[in-house]
Parts: C-alpha cells; structure tokens; sequence
C-alpha cells in the first residue's frame, strides 16, 4: 500500500474531527481517495462544496461523499461518529450510546476485509477492544487514536519549563481518559533527555489531567477539532509510509503483562497496521498505573 492509492473513508465524517481531517488530507497531498459518510446529507455537501476550492489551492487529493458501501476496498476506515458532548460528562459515560454505533461500523466490515481500522470515536479503548471482538480482525489492524495526551502532556512539559511548542517529546500510555499514565522519566527537550523537578511535574500534570475537563466545561458543542483532525491525518499518512513511532490503542495479548483489552502503548505503524509494539522499561508506579486502567477498560467493556 503507497500513499497515492491510499483510501480513507470517514464515518461520521461530517462532524469536526471528520471534516479536519478531511481538510487536512486535502493540505497533505499525495492523492488520498476521502469518502465521507454521515447521516446528515446536508453538513456532507456543506463540507464537500467548501473543500472544492481547498483542492484548488492544493489538488492531488479527491473527496466526496459516501456511505457504508464504501467500507468494503477502503485501505484505511476511520469511526469518527459519536454522541454529542454533555458538559461535565467523562468520556466513559459515552460508551453505551457509542457502542452501538461502533458495532454498526464493525458488522459493515466484510470478513475479507483487508485494510486498517482507526477509531477517534470515544471511549477509544473499550470501543478498539469491542471492535476486535465483533470483527474478528487481526488486533494489530485495530487502532485506536490517542496521540492527543501525549501531546497534551507535552504542551503540560513546555509551560513548566518555558520551551518552545514542538521541542519536547513525552508519551503518554494507558486508558485514554482519567487514568492515563504521563512518562515523566522518558522526556526529551531538543532531542536531550531532561529530568524535570517535582515542581515542574505538578504543572504539566495539573495542565495534561486538567484539559479534557476544562474544554468540555466551555461547553462549546465541540471536541479537540484541530488537534485530533491533524493528528488523524498524519497516523493516515504514517500508515502508507514505511515504519513511525506513535502511541495508539491496541488489545494487548501478553505486552506489559495485560492481556485481551486495548490501552495505549508505543508502537511503529506502517502498512498493514502496528508492525511492533514497543514494550519499554517502566517503573513499578508506572506499570501499576497501566495495570490499573487496563482493569478500569477490562470492566467498562464487560459492563456494555
């Protein structure tokens, strides 16, 4: 699979995330094939009719609408649908209502399908781990989209120590929500390794933990737009290339000790999916941390 025949089918593309990504695949290039399937006709043409002109200032991509159909030769399938954001609602609150749209995707997977799925929607955990099960796909073709607490962790990292946006480099592990789990003895600063002071890690941690909780309470109708729908793109883009490090949710079978629910780990993604999972050094709060919120993912999806 290259990146010049690479198509995307985004389901409940019509929504922020959806259409950021479409745009910006459409900024990337590289000639992406973008279906857009979402229930409402309207806000479908309404992006299609505006993206027009953005392939006039960059062309060699095509988008347009799609629907379920179209699922079936996608090399790449992306769950984007979900619920509508509540105020002060946690992302686990959202499963039950989720769920059902992500079994909807899955049972509109052929079992011949041979492509990639990423799922956006949340909780993306209980949701990659649901997806597995129902689809039956190999789990490394399964991945959850998770990049936004790292980044988030190091956006944290860079006020703490007054560095330059894009100068740190810090992961994130675990369930994407409340009990993730920051790596603060695996941080970079202009390719440097740098202990941070515990001072330094209340700020970023108060400043990665804090995000979610805040921007939801703006209740502004609207979730990490920009953010996810660049970094959905770029995760695209690394799975038509030949091998990036990224974190993503994947169902582990025996990595760090955690077997049959995905939670984020570190992992190179190339054509095909999650070509290794990466299992690093952690320390014994850490691996308690994982271990904790891989039990936190195990009991949501038994309780679905």
């Amino acid at each position: 699979m290259t990146i010049a025949t690479v198509k995307v089918t985004l389901v409940g593309g019509a929504g922020g995330v959806g259409a950021s990504t479409a745009f910006n695949l459409a900024l990337m290039g590289g000639g992406h094939e973008v279906a857009i399937v979402d229930n409402r006709p309207e806000m479908v043409a309404s992006h299609l009719m505006d993206l027009e002109q953005v392939l006039e200032l960059s062309p060699d991509s095509h988008v347009r609408a799609g629907d379920l159909g179209d699922l079936g030769d996608s090399d790449i399938a992306v769950l984007l649908s979900s619920s509508p954001l509540v105020a002060g609602l946690p992302r686990i609150e959202y499963l039950a209502r989720n769920a059902r749209v992500a079994d909807t995707f899955a049972d509109a997977l052929d079992s011949g399908w041979r492509g990639v799925v990423i799922v956006v929607t949340n909780p993306v955990d209980p949701l990659v781990t649901r997806v597995n099960e129902r689809t039956g796909l190999d789990r490394q073709r399964i991945l959850g989209y998770t990049l936004n607490d790292s980044l988030r962790l190091r956006t944290g990292i860079s006020k703490a120590l007054g560095a330059p946006h894009g100068s740190v480099e810090a992961w994130a592990m675990g369930e994407h929500g409340d009990l993730s789990v920051p790596l603060f003895g695996r941080v970079e600063v202009m390719g440097a390794p740098v202990r941070l002071t515990a001072d330094q890690i209340a700020v970023a941690d108060e400043y990665r933990r804090t995000w979610y909780p805040r921007h939801v309470a703006l209740d502004s109708g609207r979730s990490s737009t920009w953010t996810s729908g660049l970094g959905v793109a770029r995760m695209i883009a690394a799975l038509g290339g030949d091998g990036e490090l990224w974190p993503a949710s994947i169902v582990l079978e025996g990595e760090y000790g955690i077997h049959g629910v995905a939670v984020t780990v570190p992992a190179t993604i190339a054509g095909g999916g999650a070509k290794r999972i990466h299992e690093w050094e952690l320390s014994a709060d850490e691996r308690a941390a994982l271990h904790a919120s891989a039990e936190f993912v195990r009991a949501a999806v038994a309780g679905i």
